[in-house]
């Protein structure tokens, strides 16, 4: 009786054991949300004709049978997850995640299962010694009684069987991954010493295998996670991510993104799946796993086409004096672009700082215990190495410096003399409504005209820069036509927001520029867009500013012809006297537009601009982390366009009407001799007086006052009220919700 009670501990049955599992159904993993409790116990029962048996030894031995019962379906789990017969069947299953067929049905593999599956088999290969030492000090003593197995395998019993319940949970709800890791590090919080350890041992085995992944990931910049079991993932819906429309940027860029897969996996190839991330593991750490693994595919996959395609292009654009200088190194010498082809994965990243992040990664690996603050102190050590190779790629290779500059140059109008000799170029083109077939390339050709007269041709990142016209809507297009036609309902409705968006049908003039790799890494479609938008906005304030003293020089040039006739011939110069004392309110009140719009210019480029890029410029100077460097670059554009009142609807509505309202002035003032009405220009002036007017009121508002705009606006405000003159009339204005043009005395 004795030896078959041991081979039931061993999980095998007979006339003395009994296996009453046939009669039970063992739940299908499908079927976990079924499973209940009722399910889940020993399966081993003594014989019922055993009639010899005291009801102590019964008790006894029912009790020791059901670590039997406990061996065996632990050892069937360990058995079935270690199988690797299913690595030559998997091959003829169309899913990429099946592994074996089991009883008709496709099991889904699990690296992490196997692992436990491991650290299982280790605890049974102890009990299995037990058992067999149990048996050897039964031959061994002449008195065998049933203590001597009770004492052998008293401390199993406090382990099996929640080692069962543990497998049961894993199978029936289909756990793995960081979900299996979660399980256990919850199980591990126990009062029983004895199974603490051994769930410790099993939560080891699956580190061992989340440790593989990240060395595979960090160190080499590759995935290894065939049954997404890794927190890191793949991204699947990557179309989702195009689908806010950032016009013509965000599509040519995803058709970059498309011809270069070390673009794609750095935008949109990866991301951190919080069903997979254990919760013990923080996110700031998991997106630093994520980064760090990211930077380590550019590093060892370094992308040559696009800067190869920079230098064919540029050797293309150059004249032959300068590209003799450039090989000489002559002052107009331009300096060599970097050479990515013959840029090998060494260079970017040497082999000694592999090693170095292979070595952090294994001494955690081989740490009997997992430590959360070492582990996220080698994570956080990995990063900075992964940050700053990448850093001096984009940085000092790529030279991230030099094309900041450039996009301050051409999207930010920091060569004002270009877009002066533009905006005069296009003057005439733009008194015309634009063609929606033809109006992009109507503009190439002052823009062409432009650059000839300004750009040197040491200026290499101007061929990187491209004028686009996307396409608009000709319900929203109003040339200078269109506003001498509009009549006074036409103009009342211009104070709404649905019409104060476009200042002509010419608003939508935008700038493209060319990136190659790998600054596709720091400018990405979402970036050039916000420079694209701060682009749109300049311009059309240096376009009003241009029309504003346009204006003004040829109606000067017509008053001083007009007063050379009142001299000579003062008599029959009646008229041209009139007309004179006419215009007089008139340039009044186009000088309190042109002091408004040089104000705002003065503050966007000066205040804002121009202090903004200080700030970056310290920051590029101190920084040798990449993503610091990203960071620094998305707080600089987000504070201009926070600072430009970008962000605020009603303020660039109302800035935006504003400008709508110098240039119809303006073409309303160069049409007054032609018999323009004297009504509809007075309504441009009362219109804009509102708006300034509202302009200055929510510029001084409290809510603006707190936030980071409050230091430069201060100063802005008290340009545009340095004699109190914008507060006392938008204090009249609000009284008496009426200023006529007369009423305001000069501020200047």
């Amino acid at each position: 009786m004795l030896h078959e009670l041991l081979l039931a501990l061993l999980g095998f049955t007979g006339d003395f054991v009994l296996d009453n599992s046939s009669a039970r159904r063992r739940p299908e993993p499908a079927e976990a949300g079924g499973a209940g409790d009722g399910d889940v116990g020993p399966a081993f029962r003594l014989a019922p004709d055993l009639t010899f048996l005291q009801p102590s030894e019964r008790s006894a031995i029912e009790r020791l049978i059901s670590l039997g019962f406990y061996y065996r379906e632990l050892n069937r789990f360990a058995t079935e997850s270690r199988d690797l017969s299913w690595i030559q069947s998997s091959v003829e299953v169309s899913s990429p995640n099946a592994d074996i067929t089991l009883n008709g049905k496709v099991r889904k593999g699990s690296a992490y299962r196997r692992a436990i599956a491991n650290g299982i088999a280790e605890i049974l290969s102890v009990y299995r010694s037990a058992v067999l030492q149990v048996e050897q000090n039964l031959l061994s003593d002449p008195l065998r009684i049933l203590a001597t197995v009770t004492h052998g395998l008293n401390k199993f019993e406090v382990l099996l069987p929640p080692l069962y319940e543990l497998v049961m949970e894993i199978e029936q709800k289909d756990i793995k991954g960081g979900q299996l890791l979660n399980l256990l590090h919850k199980r591990c919080h126990c009062g029983v010493p004895e199974l603490q350890s051994c769930i410790q041992r099993l939560l080891w085995h699956g580190h061992q295998v989340m440790f593989n992944q990240l060395t595979s990931w960090m160190v080499y910049g590759i995935l290894q996670d065939q049954y997404h079991e890794f927190f890191i993932r793949r991204q699947v819906d990557r179309d989702e991510e195009n689908e806010s429309a950032q016009s013509d940027v965000a599509d040519k860029f995803a058709q970059k993104l498309a011809k270069d897969t070390s673009l794609t996996s750095w935008h949109s190839g990866f991301h951190v799946s919080l069903d997979m991330l254990p919760e013990y593991i923080h996110m700031r750490v998991a997106e630093s796993i994520l980064f760090a693994g990211k930077a380590i595919r550019v590093l060892r996959n370094p992308s040559p086409g696009a800067t190869l395609l920079e230098r064919t292009n540029q050797s293309q654009t150059l004249k032959g004096s300068h590209r003799m200088q450039s090989f000489t190194g002559g002052p107009g010498a331009l300096k060599e672009l970097p050479n990515f082809s013959n840029i090998s994965a060494e260079e970017l990243l040497p082999q000694a700082e592999a090693d170095k992040v292979d070595a952090m990664l294994k001494q955690l690996k081989h740490a009997s215990e997992f430590h959360k603050r070492l582990f996220e102190s080698a994570v956080s050590s990995i990063r900075t190495i992964a940050a700053n190779h990448l850093w001096q790629l984009v940085v000092v290779r790529a030279d991230l410096n030099g094309h900041l500059k450039a996009l301050k140059d051409y999207f930010l109008l920091a060569k004002g003399d270009f877009f002066q000799c533009f905006l005069e170029e296009s003057r005439q083109l733009m008194r015309l409504p634009p063609r929606q077939s033809t109006a992009e390339a109507d503009l190439i050709v002052p823009f062409q005209l432009a650059a000839l007269k300004t750009i040197g041709d040491e200026d290499k990142y101007f061929t990187r820069v491209s004028l686009r016209m996307p396409l608009f809507g000709m319900k929203s297009s109003t040339s200078q036509k269109d506003l001498q036609k509009s009549n006074t309902s036409d103009l009342s409705l211009q104070g709404k927001a649905s019409s104060e968006l476009a200042l002509d049908g010419w608003h939508s003039i935008a700038l493209e520029y060319s990136v190659d790799w790998p600054l596709q890494l720091f400018f990405t479609p979402d970036i050039l867009s916000k420079y694209c938008k701060v682009f749109q906005y300049l311009i059309r304030l240096k376009r009003t500013q241009m029309e504003l003293e346009k204006s003004w020089t040829a109606v000067m040039h017509q008053d001083h012809v007009d007063f050379s006739d009142y001299c000579k011939d003062r008599k029959n110069s009646s008229a041209t006297q009139l007309r004179r004392l006419r215009t007089k309110p008139f340039w009044r009140v186009r000088e309190h537009m042109a002091f408004l719009i040089r104000n705002l210019q003065f503050y966007i480029q000066v205040d804002v601009i121009e202090s903004q890029w200080n700030v970056l410029q310290t920051h590029v100077q101190d920084s040798h982390d990449f993503t610091e460097l990203v960071t620094f670059h998305q707080d600089y554009l987000s504070a201009l366009i926070s600072q430009s009142f970008l962000d605020i609807g009603s303020v660039s509505r109302i800035l935006d009407s504003i400008m709508k309202l110098c240039l119809q002035f303006c073409w309303s003032i160069e049409q007054y001799e032609t018999g323009a009405n004297m009504f509809e220009i007075d309504h441009i002036t009362e219109e804009f007086n509102k708006k300034s007017n509202s302009l200055y009121t929510i510029l001084r508002s409290s809510r603006l006052a707190g936030s980071q705009r409050a230091p430069f606006l201060r100063q802005f405000l008290m340009r545009l009220n340095f004699n109190s003159f914008f507060e006392t009339t938008a204090r009249g204005v609000m009284n008496s919700g009426r200023l006529r043009p007369g009423t305001a005395s000069t501020q200047l």
